[in-house]
């Protein structure tokens, strides 16, 4: 049982990512309005978060401009048009995928970009390029963290070469993700055991992103909390693919520190998440990603199955247990 004193007190090193935009964007193409993105930004600074991750920088080369919104691309000129100059009071980072971005020429200096942070998002076999990415970044003067992408399916020996590699970079914050949402408690607990040995034996921070697969992303980022994980990724309404994130208003309300006001997230959930819903736009807890997340499955085929419209959930399981 965790100490009463880390989940009730105030632990000043704790940092709250809202990551909505990004998230969630892959659910409407990163089609947000300038209007929507500058309340989520002022959103964010009533309601104390620390950081704001914008979308992505992926590459135009390999991705369609035509068929997403501009946060797919997070231009750096779009980012000062809607957000204006750099705020101390919300810090705004930005996602760079492993493979699936031009890194070295569309990531600027930091000191002539709107970001503070570059979160680079990798798999285990990608760990050279991750690396490299990182020290770009780096050299670049940002703030880095690294998301190791779906853990559950990687050996454990692996993931701890890809930690000794994070530990010996110069890294900043090493994510546990639950890709798949298919994490409880107790088994978050015994992989933030893990990744903390190298975050202590390297001076590293450690950030939790869940999903919301069974219902536990907000009660995998409370455990990582008692687990002294620093860095909480929420999105507001807890929007996200497929089954959505942790979501903002729910940690906010948990966490003690006074600067964290949810009430203002309750508000924009009020005035801007509920409408977006209305408008047609889907994530959320559901059946099909229930399933998914028990069986420790990308939630493809749950995603496929809610585009199409169906609720036949008990053929759904049978195709995904490939029982005939």
């Amino acid at each position: 049982m965790k100490e009463v004193s880390k989940l009730m007190g105030v632990r000043d090193s704790i940092r709250v990512v809202d990551a909505t935009l990004r998230d969630g964007g892959l659910v409407n193409d990163f089609y947000f309005t300038d209007d929507f993105v500058k309340a989520l930004y002022d959103a964010n600074i009533k309601a104390g978060v620390d950081y704001m991750e914008v979308g992505y920088k992926a590459s135009k080369e390999m991705f369609d401009v035509d068929k997403f919104g501009k946060w797919k691309f997070c231009d750096d000129d779009d980012v000062f048009e809607v957000l204006g100059d750099k705020n101390p009071a919300l810090k705004l980072a930005v996602m760079t995928d492993v493979g699936r971005c031009d890194y070295k020429n569309d990531v600027h200096k930091c000191d002539e970009s709107p970001f503070d942070l570059v979160r680079v998002a990798t798999y285990i076999h990608q760990m050279p390029g991750a690396i490299d990415m990182i020290e770009d970044a780096k050299n670049k003067g940002y703030e880095v963290s690294c998301n190791i992408m779906a853990i559950t399916t990687a050996q454990e020996s692996d993931i701890k070469v890809a930690l000794e590699m994070l530990g010996k970079s110069p890294v900043d914050v090493i994510y546990i993700v639950d890709s798949f949402g298919s994490f409880v408690p107790e088994q978050l607990a015994r992989t933030a055991d893990m990744y903390n040995e190298f975050a202590v034996k390297y001076g590293k921070k450690l950030g939790i992103h869940a999903h919301n697969n069974q219902q536990l992303a907000f009660a995998n980022t409370i455990e990582a909390v008692g687990d002294g994980v620093d860095y909480l990724d929420a999105t507001y309404n807890g929007m996200g693919r497929g089954a959505g994130n942790c979501p903002m208003e729910n940690l906010l309300s948990f966490l003690k520190n006074p600067k964290y006001q949810y009430y203002n997230a309750i508000k924009f959930v009020e005035n801007y998440m509920v409408p977006l819903k209305e408008s047609g736009v889907k994530w959320g807890y559901d059946l099909q990603y229930m399933l998914t997340g028990v069986l420790n499955q990308h939630p493809r085929s749950a995603i496929a199955f809610t585009k199409d419209g169906r609720g036949d959930y008990c053929e759904f399981y049978k195709e995904i247990m490939g029982i005939d």
